[in-house]
């Protein structure tokens, strides 16, 4: 029997169907919500004292002090140093190309810099765009650590020109992975903490007797770290509210099922509630992985947590043509989007929402977690209806610019004082004809 979801367009019941895969349940919302309000509320009230208590209690950490809890830049250029070549290798290569993606992103939104021009009245009316000044990143670090997340973040932040870049990542039982040092090191990140959880996000969001406060929180997590940036959300800005992983794959006969079948472990691996989809008009190819995942499951490392997740997420669709399969995909608007299709540029056009997409099949959805240049901070659970992958523009403010001429004033006063009259507010009205008075 297979251990996926087998679904077609055919059915009458497909709509309903494809609701409930998309469906997370979220029975202890309001119990993870009243717990994170406690802990934000503790480190408000307490700072670095509630920080170490709650590492302690959460991580079971042995410091006594938030001191204890920073790693120094010598102890980051120690870990770059005994790394092994090739993951040093393969960490500088892939940062080069990050940031080499985010430098041509920063030069195609005009590089970024100020912009004005003058009207012929001779009012000079632009905008200026600043970097950010300190940043805070949020690394996951629970079951597994990830490099690759310090580099997907902390890059976009420095091609911004951001002056200062403060990261926290969990350390359970006190493990500290050098790899994720040896990145932090390599994309210079200025200050680095060893907390995680809400605490570390209410650290950040209202600094405490060590621990800097930010203008900014960035980086996926957990439940509890999503809630608690929903919850300090208006007091520090946000990258998003992150949600599981998810994958949709849309395939034809072209493509290797083996292929297929390790895109998709290799999305469902990350935990239990991510998400991999393939869709396609070929009956045959999705009954070929269907009995190549009952046949690759075993042995797998992460073989219990694929097999949750393609169980209970997981899914394999069925359409009668490629409007069925662009119009699921366009619903689903998946953080992921794998085209392995021989017409993968015709069907593109057909796409409106995803955070990434990874066109033709040498294009494997992995390749954009480590190595290929866009960050992998990316919308999830739909959100790529309205939201982006994290880049350099999420790391910068624009301020409008407005510099009236004694002549443009007159027009631009009177103007605003007669909207200003209507809408009932008499200083703004005054306010603006002063300057029509002369």
């Amino acid at each position: 029997m297979s251990a996926i979801k087998q679904l077609t367009t055919l059915d009458p019941q497909f709509a309903a169907a494809l609701d409930g895969l998309l469906a997370i349940q979220a029975d202890n919302h309001q119990q993870v919500y009243t717990t994170v309000q406690d802990i934000i509320a503790d480190v408000r009230a307490r700072g670095d004292a509630a920080v170490v208590e709650l590492s302690v209690k959460f991580d079971r950490l042995t410091a006594t002090s938030v001191a204890e809890l920073e790693i120094s830049q010598a102890r980051m250029a120690l870990a770059y140093e005994r790394i092994e070549p090739l993951v040093r290798a393969a960490l500088e290569a892939s940062i080069a190309r990050v940031r080499r993606y985010h430098e041509e992103q920063k030069a195609a939104f005009g590089g970024q810099r100020d912009w004005s021009y003058e009207d012929d009245e001779g009012n000079l009316l632009g905008q200026r765009v600043q970097a950010m000044q300190r940043v805070g990143i949020y690394v996951p670090g629970g079951k597994a650590a990830y490099p690759s997340s310090v580099i997907m973040t902390t890059i976009p932040a420095k091609v911004a020109e951001v002056e200062e870049v403060i990261l926290v990542v969990p350390t359970p039982d006190g493990h500290i992975n050098d790899v994720l040092l040896a990145a932090a090191y390599l994309c210079g990140v200025d200050r680095l903490f060893t907390i995680g959880g809400a605490q570390a996000v209410a650290a950040l969001a209202y600094g405490t007797q060590t621990i800097p406060r930010v203008d900014k929180i960035v980086g996926p997590g957990n439940i509890y770290v999503a809630t608690a940036k929903e919850i300090v959300f208006g007091d520090v800005g946000i990258d998003m509210i992150a949600g599981p992983s998810e994958v949709v794959i849309v395939a034809d006969a072209g493509i290797d099922p083996e292929w297929l079948v390790m895109d998709m472990f290799a999305q469902a691996e990350h935990d239990e509630l991510a998400q991999a989809v393939l869709i396609s008009t070929d009956a045959n190819l999705l009954q070929q992985v269907a009995g190549l995942i009952n046949d690759r499951l075993p042995g797998m490392q992460r073989e219990a947590i694929i097999r949750q997740s393609i169980g209970d997420r997981g899914a394999l669709i069925l359409t009668r043509d490629d409007a069925e399969s662009a119009a699921i995909v366009n619903k689903i608007a998946p953080e992921h989007l794998e085209l392995a299709l021989t017409n993968a540029d015709e069907f593109l056009a057909r796409v409106k929402h995803a955070g990434a997409v990874f066109i033709g099949n040498h294009s494997a959805e992995v390749v954009g977690d480590y190595s290929a240049g866009p960050s992998h901070v990316l919308p999830t659970s739909g959100t790529a209806r309205f939201a982006s992958a994290l880049g350099v523009y999420d790391f910068q403010v624009r301020s409008s610019v407005i510099r009236c001429s004694s002549r443009g004033a007159v027009s631009l006063s009177r103007d605003a004082a007669i909207l200003a009259t209507e809408e009932g507010l008499e200083a703004h009205s005054r306010s603006a004809a002063f300057r029509v008075q002369g």
